[in-house]
């Protein structure tokens, strides 16, 4: 009798990500977990209605993702992370309001190592876009590498800004380097290092582009403002290229520059999936002030920064023709 030849061995299933969802209202808990629980590779393990019920899950259902609103009693969404980052750390997506202060609090939440957000819908109607928002997010901060915070660190305090020395800006010169930087997911935690290393002599115009919707990014530029020599802001249609002036582009909009060296923003489509975009904003200072463009890519989901990266390292022409359709300039890359 021959003996039968043994079959390839198929692949392990891979285990579903176990999911923790705090929220203190219960149709989101509710919605939340349907909508998760409907992902082959997503099992909602648990819900607390509040951060301190929270915490005592954490130990015993051992959660790869958990999703944590902002605005909670007993202990709040800030609170939970904090001590969730300092005793569990592990990837944690924020849940927040719309509004002006849950802005403010989410970035703050970024800032200390939450790895993402999603925006809570106005209305039950827009609840089904959000919930798949939510489970792409998860998806993606599953594979975040999280640190351990030490129970001292938190964030800077807010200075006070009668205290705060005038900052210098000056006209930019065309000679001076332009600084672009891109980020995505964890972006916010990064710039909240970089951006206030920078001195107050930094010698060129700098340049952001995070995706982020509106309403947020006023929030990170005004956090990022507090905390850095630089003037930082949301950037404006119209308003020049400025030496010791760090502009954000606005959650909503593409940003540019256009042939007088001044910010343009438009409503085009999403590239990537995403507006802003960092590619868009990229390729315009290419094809404007060629190989004097700096780029720094700093965090991502996604593809967005990568053919504009690409078309400042490997292209070999030096052009500035308006006619061009791609940027092309000689230049070369580095990866840190």
């Amino acid at each position: 009798m021959t003996p039968e030849t043994p079959s390839p061995a198929e692949p392990k299933p891979r285990n579903p990500l176990r999911v923790l969802v705090v929220d203190d209202s219960a149709f989101m808990r509710f919605s939340i977990s349907q909508q998760l629980n409907g992902h082959p590779e997503i099992q909602v393990v648990g819900a607390a209605n509040n951060g301190r019920v929270a915490l005592g899950l954490i130990p015993e259902l051992q959660p790869d993702v958990i999703t944590l609103d902002v605005e909670m009693p007993q202990m709040d969404g800030l609170t939970t992370l904090r001590q969730i980052m300092v005793d569990y750390p592990r990837p944690v997506i924020m849940f927040s309001s719309l509004t002006r202060e849950g802005a403010y609090e989410t970035i703050q939440a970024l800032m200390l190592g939450a790895v993402d957000f999603v925006a809570k819908p106005d209305n039950r109607s827009d609840i089904r876009a959000v919930m798949q928002e939510m489970t792409l997010k998860i998806l993606s901060a599953a594979r975040a590498k999280v640190q351990r915070f030490t129970p001292s660190r938190s964030l800077p305090p807010e200075p006070r800004r009668v205290d705060r020395p005038e900052k210098l800006i000056r006209a930019y010169g065309r000679m001076t380097p332009i600084v672009l930087i891109g980020a995505s997911t964890g972006g916010p935690g990064a710039l909240g290092e970089i951006i206030p290393a920078l001195p107050p002599d930094f010698p060129a115009p700098v340049l952001i582009v995070q995706h982020m919707p509106a309403g947020f990014t006023r929030s990170l530029s005004e956090r990022l403002d507090s905390l850095s020599p630089l003037r930082v802001k949301e950037a404006e249609h119209g308003e020049p290229l400025m030496v010791g002036r760090v502009l954000l582009a606005p959650g909503g909009f593409h940003m540019t520059v256009d042939e007088n060296d001044r910010i343009a923003l438009n409503r085009n489509a999403a590239v990537h999936g995403v507006r802003p975009a960092v590619d868009v904003t990229l390729t315009s200072l290419i094809q404007r002030f060629g190989r004097d463009v700096v780029a720094a890519i700093l965090t991502g989901m996604g593809s967005d920064g990568r053919y504009g990266a690409s078309a400042r390292c490997t292209a070999t022409a030096a052009t500035s023709s308006p006619s061009m359709k791609a940027p092309a300039w000689s230049g070369g890359c580095r990866a840190v």
